[in-house]
């Protein structure tokens, strides 16, 4: 037996020696009347509690993990669980490793209770980032029983494979089944990992630790998707937890989207839990699979379909606010308008009720007051706030803020020809698209002699052409380091028709449009090229100026994805820019990212001529 595994039962045990019965209480009351309801103690020398922490990392936010710390110092548990994600990671970089663990050892020497680690893809990626794990901590995964409860700390990570592609294999599946044999008669199984596998596809041997599960009681905690969501499953229950200061939108409890640890309370029925927001408390029915559903997993209910103009300088614009309500409760909608001083507009209505299954739909004018360029406004923001009006439960209320712009219709045109070369000859006569959007720090960014980048469009019979023309003079290529750390060249592409495009934002990427990142390296110079829903054709040259590249998509690809003859596309250009001489990079866009928050649903849209 490892020592460090030795030790471990050692101390857990001990604790166990100073249980004690159920307390006496001693009270001097004269009447026979009592002010209390009952004195039947709610403890045991069985009972316990300890806490749960999530992801801390993957766009973590400053200071939110440490306040969860302080917080659990006030609420004094046991013990300490985690399910992965705590450092940034992504790095084979020695030094930057170290220096993140010393910060993160750093926040859990803060800790007054045991703290047990569980590895997520941000902490092991690698096999630099595997050996500093198991020089820190010895083994990826582990277990113990506390109080005749085991605990299984599990390791979805063995296969390095990355966000989104856990595994448990051969070898960790053993040591499994082992343990739970040797444990066949404790009162409860608690397994903790940090990607939930039970929604990814081939995790190796994950379906057969399942089976393992399903017929003791037990329940499976893990993280990295920064959404709760609870899910009745294999005879237990499957939880995937938000964040206790990973990246999120923090849309609230309706999208699951929230800062917390969680609170248990082992008991002799089984655990109960306490989601404890950093500012507030809810049980574990805090988001449950019928409101991941309503919420979640169905497009926001208010959208301001876009509209597309044939003049650049259009100066009046009508579009149509749609509701629409697919629940079997009453939902109302308030609306709220930003003041923009460049678009006017006033909605009919800001303060109405939609009938279960049913659409409201009232025409909207936006007036371009200065008679600018289109592709030169400023998005208008409007507030929407969702009650869905329940009459058995609380009701569910849920926003966001919908971005608008009426856009300039762009359209791309049959080309005879093009030879993928990287040298744009036969684009000469082409209408090229000027990428303007900036995001970084402005004085990271010297105007066009820093970057400079122009795209344009064609297709033919077989494939869709994009060309683009990028000046930088400054390019930042490392051939070890992560693709996402360098200059690089980014196309978004959703072939899907244009109801479903327009309000992408982002989702489903990889599955439903295609995310392409090509960097200057020699060697694999795209991201996860194999991993792309399509064959991707590409070809770079490098100039004395910049670089300029060609990619082909396969006309068959967009049909499919169109549900017929493609007739319009969305599509995002973009480019990192890291210079050697700026702190930080910048990052330049034709139309704001889909997955961002000033995401304009309709935006990048491309019509075929």
């Amino acid at each position: 037996m490892p020592r460090f595994y030795f030790l471990l039962l050692t101390f857990l045990s001990l604790s166990t020696v100073f249980a004690q019965d159920k307390p006496t209480i001693y009270i001097d009351i004269p009447t026979q009347q009592k002010p209390w309801n009952h004195i039947d103690w709610n403890a045991s020398p069985e009972q316990f509690q300890f806490a749960i922490v999530t992801d801390r990392t993957g766009g973590h936010r400053p200071g939110v993990f440490p306040t969860g710390i302080k917080k659990l110092n006030l609420l004094q548990p046991e013990f300490v669980m985690s399910v992965g994600d705590f450092i940034e990671g992504y790095t084979r970089d020695t030094v930057r490793l170290n220096q993140e663990w010393k910060e993160f050892n750093g926040f859990i020497s803060q800790l007054e209770a045991p703290f047990f680690y569980v590895p997520g893809n941000h902490d092991i990626t690698n096999e630099v980032m595997e050996e500093k794990w198991e020089e820190m901590f010895g083994v990826s995964y582990y277990h113990f029983v506390y109080k005749d409860v085991l605990f299984l700390c599990l390791n979805s990570e063995d296969n390095l494979r990355g966000a989104g592609k856990g595994t448990i294999d051969d070898e960790q599946y053993e040591y499994i089944k082992k343990v739970l044999e040797e444990n066949q008669d404790v009162k409860w199984t608690l397994a903790f990992l940090h990607q939930p596998l039970w929604v990814q596809d081939d995790t190796k041997r994950w379906d057969d630790v399942e089976k393992l599960l399903q017929d003791r009681p037990h329940n499976v905690f893990a993280g990295h998707y920064h959404r709760y969501w609870k899910s009745q499953r294999n005879n237990g229950k499957y939880i995937a937890l938000a964040t206790t200061g990973g990246g999120s939108q923090l849309r609230g409890k309706a999208y699951g989207e929230f800062d917390h640890v969680v609170w248990v309370t082992m008991t002799e029925e089984g655990p109960i839990l306490a989601n404890l927001f950093l500012d507030g408390i809810w049980d574990e029915d805090v988001v449950t699979e019928e409101i991941v559903d309503l919420v979640r997993n169905s497009p926001f209910p208010v959208k301001i379909e876009p509209v597309y103009e044939n003049d650049p300088n259009a100066k009046t614009s009508t579009t149509q606010v749609r509701a629409t309500n697919n629940s079997d409760t009453k939902m109302r909608v308030q609306l709220k308008g930003i003041a923009n001083e460049e678009l006017f507009y006033q909605f009919k209505e800001t303060d109405f009720i939609v009938e279960p299954n049913d659409v409201t739909v009232f025409d909207l004018t936006i007036e371009n007051a200065h008679g600018k360029a289109l592709k030169d406004l400023s998005s208008m923001k409007v507030e929407a706030d969702i009650t869905y009006l329940f009459e058995n439960q609380p009701n569910v209320e849920f926003s966001s803020t919908l971005n608008f712009l009426p856009f300039f219709k762009y359209e791309t045109k049959e080309i005879s020809k093009v030879k993928l070369d990287g040298k744009l000859k036969e684009w000469n006569n082409s209408k090229w698209i000027t990428v303007e959007h900036m995001d970084g720090s402005p004085f990271d960014f010297d105007g066009k002699e820093d970057f400079e980048m122009k795209f344009a469009t064609a297709y033919d019979d077989t494939y869709f052409y994009v060309a683009v023309d990028v000046k930088d003079n400054d390019f930042h290529t490392n051939e070890e380091g992560s693709y996402w750390g360098q200059d690089a060249i980014i196309v978004g592409l959703d072939a899907r028709p244009q109801r479903t495009s327009a309000f992408s934002a982002g989702a489903g990427r990889g599955r439903d449009w295609l995310a392409f990142l090509r960097t200057f390296k020699e060697e694999n110079p795209i991201y996860q090229e194999d991993t792309l829903p399509v064959k991707v054709k590409s070809a770079l040259k490098k100039t004395e100026t910049g670089a300029q590249m060609e990619m082909a998509i396969p006309v068959e690809y967009l049909n499919k994805m169109h549900e017929g003859p493609w007739t319009s596309l969305r599509l995002d250009i973009g480019y990192y820019d890291f210079d050697a001489d700026d702190e930080g990079s910048t990052t330049h866009f034709w139309v704001p990212a889909w997955n961002e928050s000033s995401d304009i649903p309709g935006s990048g849209m491309i019509f075929k001529k």
